[in-house]
């Protein structure tokens, strides 16, 4: 490793470590190495390329607590998240199939973090992990289960109950229904309670596709009229009719009450 360090990176290294530094912006390099811009671009570029930093976004790098042994240093996928969302004074949250396994939904790992947020949209890949971050309006960033990593990171993951009222909104972009009803009602039949946090959740979170859908699954299961009468009154009048399954051909029998085919 040390074949790869030069007069200046072991200068940078130094610097920041002995400063407990660990976000290096365009531009801070060049008055503690006493270098050009030019020379800062390019020396931030090798060290990126090689391994040594992170480049997090344009202009902005993570930096590690010490020079990484032996090969080129990974940092933690929640560690690389919870840098960049503070560089953008950006909120977020974790679901999709990340919270499906993390729930234990499904036992499939996911290759990807999928992130919703207020911020940025698309893939994006930081270091080695990929990111698949999803902007969203701020009001539906709510209804967090939050922890705590070993490395002292606040992680900030959708609840239960908000992880399977997004696997019915945006059934699309997971290929999650009808698999999220099984989840729904077996975590409703697990515990009684939960029908109380999941309607909350779709009255807050969801949209009138989801709150018809929900309306009808959780009718079809036996909810109490309390809860179906709260799913109702946030839903509008309309006469048109959505698929219970809505990748499935559309034909089966019409539940009027809530405005779904039945497609099952």
């Amino acid at each position: 490793m040390a074949k790869r360090l030069g007069k200046l990176e072991i200068q940078f290294f130094a610097y920041i470590q002995q400063q407990k530094i660990e976000l290096i912006k365009t531009g801070d390099v060049v008055p503690i190495l006493n270098i050009s811009p030019k020379q800062e671009r390019e020396l931030l570029s090798r060290m990126a390329k090689n391994g040594l930093i992170i480049r997090l976004l344009r202009g902005y790098y993570l930096t590690p607590k010490r020079i990484p042994p032996g090969g080129k240093w990974s940092a933690d996928k929640y560690v690389l998240l919870d840098k960049l969302m503070k560089i953008i004074n950006g909120r977020y949250q974790i679901s999709g199939f990340n919270a499906f396994n993390f729930y234990g939904f499904s036992e499939q790992i996911p290759n990807r973090v999928y992130v919703y947020n207020n911020k940025l949209s698309g893939e994006k890949k930081i270091a080695a992990v990929n990111f698949v971050f999803m902007k969203t309006d701020d009001k539906r960033l709510g209804g967090n289960y939050e922890f705590t990593t070993p490395d002292g990171i606040k992680v900030y993951m959708a609840s239960k109950e908000k992880t399977l009222v997004d696997a019915v909104y945006d059934w699309s972009r997971y290929n999650s229904l009808p698999k999220a009803y099984k989840w729904i009602t077996d975590a409703v039949k697990e515990d009684e309670k939960f029908i109380k946090k999941i309607v909350d959740a779709a009255v807050k979170f969801g949209n009138q596709g989801t709150l018809r859908r929900l309306g009808y699954l959780l009718n079809s299961i036996g909810a109490e009229k309390k809860f179906l009468n709260k799913i109702k009154k946030s839903i509008k009048k309309s006469k048109s009719l959505i698929p219970f399954i809505p990748n499935k051909t559309v034909t089966g029998t019409v539940d009027k009450e809530w405005g779904v085919i039945i497609n099952e």
